[in-house]
C-alpha cells in the first residue's frame, strides 16, 4: 500500500506512542477506581494525575474538571444544563451560524422545548464581532455558545474579548465556548478568556476516541447530565474510563512538552498554502486560518466529495468540512454566503507537527491530477 497521505487532522488524530502506551498500562490494571480496596485506590490515582494534568494544560484547577466520553457530552452537558441553571433569567441563548453540530443540533432542540436562539451569521471570512454578540444579548437571555476555533475554516474567534462584553452588560449570563478545535492548537491557557464552560476532547490531541472534559468555573452549581452512581464528585456519573482518561493524560503531557508544535505546523500549512496556487491556478483560499492546523480552499466547478473520494483512492486524506456532515454540504461555508461554484469546491486541509513538505508535495500533484482528470460542473 501507498504511503497514506493524511491532511484532516481536525476530523481526528493518530493515538500517540504515549497515549498507546499509558492506556495499556491502565487497562492492564483493571481496579474500579470507586472501589475502596488497593487495587480500585491505584486506578483512581490515575484518574486523579489525568485530572491534573489535563488541568494544567487548560489553567484551571483539577476540581473544575469532569471527564466526558466526547466532545459532543460536554457541549450537550453545558447547554442543556446551563440553560437549566439560568431558567429564572429567561429562555433566550446566543450561539453563532457556523458552531459545531454538538452545538447547533443542541440548540435545535432546545428551540423544541420552547427555547429562543439567535444564530449570528458570519461575514464573508467566517468571523463574528464582538459587537455581535453583544448587541444580540436581551434581558432574557441566558446563555451564549460561541467556539473557539472553527473547525471548518480556522478562524479563531473573539472569545475572551465577548466573554468581557458580556459578563460588562450583564453578568448572570453564562458564557459557553466549544474549544475542540483549539485545546493545545492555541497559544495561551483557555481558561485566561474567561469563560464559565469550556469543552474539549482528547481524539483530536492524540488521545484515543471516547474521551473529553468539560471546565466548569468554579462557583458555578451544574446539574449533572448523566445520573448513577455519583462520579465525578456526583456530576458525571459512569464508572470512569481509566484508560482512556490515562491516555488523554499522556497526549496532554506530550503534546504541551512539543513547544515548536504551532510553528511546525503553521510552516507546512502556510507551504502547502503556497504550492497550492502554484499549481492550480483555478483554486481560492476561503480561509488561510487564524490557527496553525486549519484552511479552507475551494476549487469552483468541481464537486468537494468527488475530489475527496478520487484523492482517497490515492490514499491520499482531505475533507469537504467537518467529518460530522458526512458529505452533506458544509453549513459553515454557506453561513458565509460563498457563491455556489465555492460551496461545490471546497475543501478544508489539516496539519499537525508531524506534517511535511514532502507529503504537501504529494498533495498537490494528487489534486492537480485530480482536477486535471475530471470534468467540472456547470454550477
Amino acid at each position: 500500500m501507498d504511503e497514506l497521505i493524511y491532511f484532516d487532522y481536525a476530523a481526528t488524530t493518530p493515538v500517540r506512542p504515549e497515549a498507546a502506551a499509558a492506556m495499556r498500562s491502565a487497562l492492564e490494571h483493571f481496579g474500579n477506581p470507586s472501589s475502596r480496596y488497593e487495587y480500585g485506590r491505584q486506578a483512581a490515582q490515575r484518574v486523579k494525575e489525568g485530572r491534573e494534568a489535563v488541568a494544567r494544560a487548560l489553567g484551571c484547577s483539577p476540581a473544575e474538571v469532569y471527564f466526558t466520553s466526547c466532545g459532543t457530552e460536554g457541549d450537550n452537558w453545558a447547554l442543556r444544563r446551563g440553560v437549566e441553571l439560568n431558567r429564572r433569567k429567561g429562555r433566550h441563548i446566543v450561539t453563532t451560524a457556523i458552531e459545531h453540530a454538538a452545538v447547533l443540533e443542541t440548540c435545535k432542540d432546545l428551540e423544541r422545548s420552547g427555547y429562543e436562539v439567535t444564530y449570528l451569521k458570519p461575514d464573508r471570512s467566517g468571523r463574528v464581532t464582538v459587537e455581535q454578540v453583544a448587541g444580540a444579548l436581551r434581558p432574557d437571555t441566558a446563555l451564549v455558545s460561541m467556539m473557539l476555533v472553527n473547525n471548518e475554516t480556522g478562524v479563531l474567534l473573539p472569545v475572551a474579548e465577548a466573554v468581557k462584553a458580556v459578563k460588562a452588560k450583564d453578568r448572570a449570563v453564562l458564557f459557553h465556548t466549544d474549544a475542540v478545535q483549539g485545546f493545545l492548537k492555541v497559544p495561551f491557557s483557555l481558561c485566561s478568556t474567561g469563560a464559565d464552560f469550556i469543552t474539549v476532547s482528547g481524539h483530536k490531541i492524540g488521545a484515543p476516541k471516547g474521551v473529553g472534559a468539560l471546565y466548569v468555573k468554579k462557583g458555578i452549581k451544574l446539574a449533572p447530565l448523566l445520573t448513577g452512581g455519583g462520579q465525578e464528585e456526583g456530576l458525571r456519573s459512569g464508572t470512569e474510563a481509566t484508560g482512556q482518561i490515562a491516555a488523554f493524560a499522556a497526549a496532554v503531557r506530550a503534546t504541551s512538552a512539543d513547544a515548536g508544535r504551532l510553528e511546525k505546523t503553521a510552516a507546512v500549512k502556510d507551504y502547502t498554502l503556497t504550492q497550492l496556487k502554484a499549481a492550480l491556478p483555478r483554486l481560492e483560499v476561503i480561509s488561510a486560518g487564524d490557527v496553525p492546523h486549519i484552511c479552507a480552499v475551494t476549487l469552483p466547478g468541481y464537486k468537494s466529495e468527488v475530489v475527496v473520494r478520487v484523492l482517497g483512492d490515492k490514499n491520499v486524506c482531505i475533507s469537504s468540512g467537518s467529518a460530522c456532515h458526512k458529505g452533506r454540504p458544509s453549513h459553515v461555508f454557506a453561513a458565509m454566503g460563498l457563491p455556489k461554484p465555492w460551496l461545490d469546491g471546497a475543501l478544508r486541509l489539516s496539519f499537525s507537527p508531524e506534517s511535511t513538505k514532502e507529503q504537501a508535495d504529494a498533495l498537490v500533484s494528487a489534486l492537480r491530477e485530480a482536477a486535471g482528470s475530471l470534468f467540472t460542473t456547470l454550477s
